[in-house]
């Protein structure tokens, strides 16, 4: 493998992980990719931070799926993220289940899976871990932090929270709060989940996950990454693999065969107590909360550039909290551009071939 692409690595960290609920780890181990070389004076380096489902897998093969990276459309050569001018950096989440510590990692002071056992974590806990990573891996200042919908979460609560660190920022599709909405479409994964008898309050056998209750999570969400607009174009109310209705509860529809597809195949790559976990540090997420709301005052003391870009279709992350967060850095004095691109893809547009967007982040990176 060429040794500036993929870089399949695990750190673990000793001492202590304190956490904002008040939980402590008792050590902490990060997976993660890197892609690039870091430079002679530690200037070129581009923290990535993905989404719900997403891991280190930046823009090389999933080892479970053996799919393609999750935005090789973004960052890869030639790309606007380019590793031939970048060290690009991305890490499994704190609470994720592929490398970092999680709740399907060993305790080691029990030597058991952690399980539900593990500590209420939020989003400023990954961005603290992944600040440990950096100072592992010897950078001090990132030239950028990149991230989508909670990767744009992480990547803004890295300039409240660490602001002398990080040069830019660009948030896609994303909020600067989770909404009440929001939050009640987690619930009802978590739900599914949890009445899945087979989840065992949490302390369920590796090999007998509750998969019918993640799959509906997983089926659930999904939804919610598309739009109306883009189911009906790729499936509308055409029938899967028959020529009638079969007034039964089978999959007749294709779109009906595509979610249970969607379900059984997220169920093959990611840990159910991992979502629980997630999911609820998403629905913590409130930067302004510090503030009494006032989200301007949480970005006082940014010393980043900002870029904030939204899509037409996205209903999860609309258009209004990116204007919100712009409104607030305008307040701030923070200099920040934004765009909302067209798209009838839903809020997984910023995944899928994006080539304005992709012209957007090349532009504000190297500008």
């Amino acid at each position: 493998m060429d040794e500036r692409f993929g870089l399949d690595r695990r750190v673990t960290l000793p001492g202590d992980f304190p956490l904002a609920g008040g939980g402590v780890l008792p050590e902490l181990t990060i997976a993660y990719e890197t892609y690039g070389k870091l430079n002679a004076n530690a200037t070129n380096a581009i923290l990535v931070c993905h989404a719900l489902t997403g891991d280190q897998y930046l823009a090389s093969a999933h080892p479970v799926t053996g799919k393609a990276g999750w935005w090789t459309r973004l960052v890869g050569p030639g790309k606007p993220v380019d590793p031939e001018h970048w060290f690009v950096i991305c890490a499994n989440v704190l609470g994720g289940c592929m490398g970092s510590t999680g709740p399907s990692s060993i305790d080691p002071r029990s030597g058991q899976p952690f399980a539900m056992n593990f500590p209420v974590i939020t989003i400023a806990d990954m961005v603290e871990a992944q600040a440990r990573l950096l100072d592992h891996l010897g950078v001090g200042t990132l030239a950028a932090v990149i991230g989508g919908s909670m990767g744009g979460m992480q990547a803004l609560t890295w300039a409240v929270n660490h602001p002398a660190r990080v040069k830019k920022v660009v948030a896609i599709a994303t909020a600067a709060r989770h909404s009440a909405q929001n939050i009640a479409f987690h619930e009802v994964g978590r739900q599914a989940i949890m009445a899945d008898p087979m989840w065992a309050g949490g302390a369920y056998a590796a090999d007998k996950p509750p998969a019918a209750g993640l799959a509906v999570a997983r089926m659930a969400a999904h939804i919610t990454y598309l739009s109306e607009e883009g189911l009906t174009e790729k499936f509308g109310r055409r029938l899967q693999d028959r020529d009638a209705v079969s007034f039964g509860f089978d999959a007749d529809f294709q779109v009906e065969s595509y979610l249970r597809h969607q379900g059984l195949s997220f169920v093959e790559r990611f840990d159910a107590n991992s979502y629980l976990y997630i999911t609820r540090a998403m629905d913590y997420f409130d930067l302004a909360q510090p503030h009494e709301g006032n989200l301007a005052r949480s970005f006082a003391g940014v010393q980043s550039r900002f870029c904030l870009v939204s899509f037409t279709s996205d209903w999860l992350y609309p258009t209004t909290e990116s204007r919100r967060i712009v409104r607030a850095l305008n307040a701030a004095g923070a200099p920040v551009s934004f765009v909302e691109l067209e798209s009838p893809f839903g809020h997984d547009a910023f995944l899928l071939d994006a080539p304005e967007m992709n012209r957007v982040v090349g532009g504000f990176l190297t500008a």
